[in-house]
């Protein structure tokens, strides 16, 4: 199937929510990046009046995207590569597609992964590190993480191999097609017995850069970029002349994006317009009743500048230079100058610490986590406030403002702990004790009250309390501390 998808003629979906879904990560803020990427890819086509993004383990997290939802018709498209477990399990779960959703029609399409025209998308990435090559003496890996648990989730990889070997557009290309995986057999590492072909092209079918993409395959193949040669018999650096051409993975790829847009034309999105969600109405007009005036939100200090616009910062640089009420970029010599942040860059940016300056790890999962990175601001107008503030914090208004309507459902833990499954399930058993020691360690930096936990919360931030944010639920990092709480005493 080719890759042109008549953008031009899909339909504009005006009234209506996408949502993308990645896996995202508590230690990898690359993990996130090709979510970024498509979301702003779709967005940018214009399909759709509300384009969200939503992680198991990032933020904005799966447990509060339909409060984010501006419309009561929400598409939801997994950025992932196969069905299995996740697309499965966890995200119907964590967004509560298992039971019905009061005032929303959801439509949950499958992961991009499956789609026939993904073999499409492997061998654009196959020219990028060889633009041509002989179909007699090039083999093609494609490689999936693969899971002893659910045999599912290597179907299609499996069947985006047989596509490349045998299928009609693609039959022939090369002269073996693998379907290989990190952890199940037949495993990655026994290409070099697997294929006798002097040159050997391996894909990642993965949905997003990340430490397997960009450390543990490398490492374990003793690959070191994209062409690396290696002995011959071994498959080991050497002088041999085996060539191995390694790829960025599949899910990065901008033509994913016309995927999606297959996928959500295919599930039933429809051109008349959906209601808006009135919890969403809501809380937009708190917003514009608090901006009327300076105000603080957490760590950050929102500035009106007037003629709308205002200048979003951390609070501890709410005197350095910045822009004028008439929009001057003259500096003010009399503060330190503050970088200006694009509106599209501000979530990747401050989703960082400043320590990463320094080459320091520093990505912050739970963006409401103290150490918001200083000197920066962003300058937006009215249209655009809303979008600024959940970039910083995502989520924190549709929360604050439901908890102030008495509508902000709170979840205590131990509900939280028996939804977990797979290795989570363990916390199922945590002592209270245990709880609270994984409790001090994640929520003491926290700016959220934690409601779940019996704190109480009498101020939001929408009432003039800079750091009264309500937390309803443990988040995954929580449910990971008790977990490793849990690992730390059985050893």
């Amino acid at each position: 199937m080719p890759l042109t998808t008549p953008l031009a003629a899909c339909s504009r979906t005006y009234g209506r929510t996408l949502i993308v879904l990645g896996h995202g990560s508590h230690l990898n803020a690359d993990s996130a990046s090709a979510v970024r990427l498509h979301a702003a890819a779709v967005r940018g086509l214009g399909l759709f009046d509300q384009v969200l993004e939503g992680y198991w383990k990032d933020e904005p997290s799966l447990r509060r995207l339909l409060l984010l939802a501006q419309f009561e018709d929400v598409t939801v498209v997994p950025l992932f590569v196969s069905q299995g477990y996740f697309t499965g399990q966890v995200i119907p779960r964590e967004l509560g597609l298992t039971e019905p959703q009061q005032g929303f029609t959801v439509r949950y399409t499958p992961p991009y992964g499956v789609h026939p025209a993904m073999p499409a998308v492997i061998l654009a990435r196959v020219r990028e590190v060889l633009g041509e090559w002989s179909a007699s003496d090039t083999a093609l890996v494609v490689l999936g993480h693969g899971t002893g648990r659910d045999r599912q989730s290597a179907e299609a990889i499996e069947a985006a191999a047989l596509a490349l070997r045998e299928g009609g557009a693609f039959g022939g290309l090369f002269s073996d097609v693998l379907a290989l995986y990190l952890d199940q057999d037949p495993q990655v590492s026994g290409w070099p017995t697997l294929t006798r072909a002097p040159n050997v092209v391996i894909v990642p079918f993965f949905a997003s850069e990340g430490w397997h993409t960009q450390e543990t395959i490398p490492e374990e193949l003793g690959l070191s970029g994209p062409e690396t040669v290696l002995d011959s018999d071994t498959g080991t650096s050497g002088t041999g002349t085996r060539r191995v051409y390694y790829t960025r993975p599949v899910g990065t790829h901008p033509a994913v994006t016309e995927v999606i847009v297959k996928l959500v034309s295919e599930y039933g999105a429809l051109a008349s317009a959906a209601p808006r969600s009135p919890r969403w109405q809501k809380a937009g007009e708190r917003l514009r009743a608090l901006a009327q005036a300076e105000f603080g939100v957490g760590e950050l200090a929102v500035l009106a500048l007037g003629d709308g616009f205002y200048r979003v910062c951390h609070s501890a640089d709410r005197t350095a230079s910045g822009p004028t009420a008439s929009h001057s970029t003259a500096p003010n010599t009399a503060a330190p100058k503050l970088e200006t942040i694009p509106l599209q860059e501000l979530s990747a940016y401050t989703g960082r610490s400043e320590a990463e300056q320094q080459g320091a790890a520093a990505h912050r999962p739970i963006r409401t986590l103290r150490g918001l990175r200083r000197g920066w601001q962003a300058v937006v107008n009215t249209d655009s406030l809303r979008d600024a503030l959940h970039a910083v914090y995502p989520g924190v208004l549709e929360e604050a403002s439901a908890w102030q309507d008495g509508a902000l459902p709170v979840t205590p833990w131990q509900a939280t702990a028996d939804r977990q499954s797979g290795i989570y399930r363990r916390v199922r058993r945590a002592e209270a004790a245990q709880v609270a020691q994984a409790q001090a360690r994640v929520c003491g930096g926290c700016l959220r009250t934690p409601l779940w936990a019996g704190e109480t919360l009498s101020t939001t931030f929408l009432q003039g309390q800079a750091q009264g944010l309500p937390c309803p639920e443990a988040c995954t990092l929580l449910v990971s501390a008790v977990r490793v709480e849990l690992e730390g005493l059985a050893q």
